[in-house]
């Protein structure tokens, strides 16, 4: 996959989005990056400890998140993707699902759109990705936790982002999925599929985990948001046994070194398996 100018081996490792969050109510960091000059610092620091991208985010979108107009949405995250794009060579994406700010983000510099409704809010994102050629992230969300069958019916809402995609023509190799822990899920939900990722990457698609700090792990370790950096690796980790090609992460240092520990692991393994066929 081709983001930016960056090309991407998604066959070979699992890669880090950085999470960037220039929101005064941010369920994590919550006004913490406001200001540019230290949201470019906190840039930075993520691409020093091994950020692959940086996910820019205007509005916060945690449980019971007031909904901010489009104009406000553009006037935090335009600048800010402006800034990091004249600066920096990192690919950015923009985490929207309203098609006005995705297309103000793009004009601005944005190489990836990461839509939390999965074109099923705003099919406009749709036309604009395909227009702009960009790649695109499809995340699973329901206004409910009322499944039948739960993790099929998890894929099932995800083929209807996919029919949406195909609809505009936009290519199959633009398109990463998310599973979409902590949206339109119970707290076992969640960890079920967390368990079950592969369904998800059974789909056909690389996809995206972003389990960093989220209730889930803070209702099974008893901790506060701040206290949640072991239950996100954790998760990473279990992201890339399961097949993820990308993770969305706020402590990017601690979750690049248990990738890397992941990975020499799993190269080890596959090695030793080719020689064992191989004699």
């Amino acid at each position: 996959m081709k983001i930016g100018k960056r090309e991407f081996d998604l066959g070979q490792k699992t890669y880090i989005m950085g999470i960037l969050n220039v929101t005064p109510d941010s369920f994590s960091d919550g006004g913490r990056f406001e200001d540019s000059g230290r949201a470019m610092e906190q840039v930075e620091k993520m691409i020093s400890e091994g950020a692959d991208l940086i996910d820019v985010g205007g509005e916060s979108t945690r449980p019971g998140h007031q909904q901010i107009s489009e104009e406000e949405e553009i006037a935090r995250v335009v600048p800010m993707i402006r800034l990091i794009k004249e600066r920096l060579e990192i690919p950015v994406s923009v985490d929207t699902y309203k098609s006005r700010v995705a297309e103000a983000a793009l004009e601005a510099g944005a190489d990836l759109l990461n839509d939390i409704w999965g074109f099923l809010y705003d099919e406009r994102m749709a036309e604009i990705a395909a227009r702009y050629d960009v790649p695109v992230c499809l995340m699973h969300n329901r206004n409910n936790t009322e499944y039948d069958d739960f993790v099929n019916d998890v894929a099932a809402d995800l083929k209807k982002c996919l029919a949406v995609a195909k609809k505009y023509n936009i290519k199959p190799e633009n398109i990463l999925l998310d599973p979409g822990i902590g949206f339109g899920k119970t707290y076992e939900q969640n960890l079920i599929l967390l368990d079950h990722l592969e369904t998800v990457c059974e789909l056909g698609y690389p996809v995206l985990l972003g389990a960093s700090r989220k209730s889930v792990i803070g209702l099974t370790l008893e901790l506060p948001v701040t206290e949640r950096e072991e239950g996100t690796i954790a998760t990473t980790v279990l992201g890339a046994m399961k097949g993820c090609s990308f993770v969305r992460v706020h402590d990017v240092r601690a979750n690049a070194r248990a990738l890397q520990m992941t990975e020499a692991v799993r190269r080890a393994g596959r090695q030793y398996r080719t020689e064992r066929r191989n004699l």
